[in-house]
């Protein structure tokens, strides 16, 4: 995604809690709309089409979504096969929380549809046919490459967030909360892993240096 930079913009955060009441699909709905300037700009600047993704909401993770079992341990989904957006209401991943991991979640299943709005979803999935990898290792490829897309949209609306390197450092924490299990499926790649390339995405704000396709097995474990 040789595209340049992540054009700089405003996106004050909205409250998660109000008057002690969860607002996760006013905060979520919110963040969706900035995720749609940046990378809809970014992308027509780029000469690459442009659609919003769909989005849907629901009162807890179903059974099934989008024609398939909801992912294990997954947050939210995206539906690759519909360009939806699927997130719950409720959950360990938005309740309770006063750190910016719900924004970030949200931005790596954003990340997923640009993806696919750039072909790199084909790629993925072509090389899975093919059998040139592993396919946990392809899964994480694919997994990281959205990790870092989050890390770039953070990296450019961060002074916009009304947050600190407390913040920042808070968010690199709970994103090596969320790395695999090592002794499960690993398809999302390691908690250290996960928070480099988060980190990679927010310092460079180029989708161009989340090129976890040609990165060494090692950087992408």
């Amino acid at each position: 995604m040789g595209t340049g930079r992540l054009a700089v913009r405003s996106c004050p955060e909205p409250a998660i809690v109000q008057g002690g009441i969860p607002r996760t699909r006013e905060y979520v709905t919110a963040v969706l709309k900035c995720l749609d300037k940046s990378w809809s700009a970014h992308l027509v600047r780029a000469r690459l089409a442009f659609r919003k993704p769909a989005v849907r909401f629901y009162e807890a993770p179903e059974p099934r979504v989008c024609g398939v079992a909801w992912p294990d341990g997954a947050a939210a989904f995206y539906c690759t096969n519909r360009g939806r957006l699927v997130f719950p209401l409720t959950g360990r991943w938005i309740e309770d929380r006063t750190d910016l991991y719900p924004l970030k979640v949200a931005a790596h299943e954003y990340g997923h549809h640009v993806q696919s709005l750039t072909g790199i979803r084909r790629h993925y999935e072509s090389a899975a046919r093919a059998g040139k990898a592993p396919l946990a290792e392809l899964s994480r490829r694919y997994e990281l490459q959205a990790d870092c897309l989050s890390g770039v949209f953070l990296g450019s609306v961060w002074r916009s967030l009304d947050r600190t390197d407390r913040d920042w450092a808070a968010l690199l924490e709970a994103t090596r909360a969320s790395g695999d299990d090592p002794d499960g499926h690993r398809g999302h790649g390691g908690g250290a892993t996960r928070a480099r390339w988060l980190k990679r995405g927010y310092q460079t704000l180029s989708p161009g240096a989340c090129d976890t396709w040609s990165a060494p097995s090692g950087k992408v474990s």
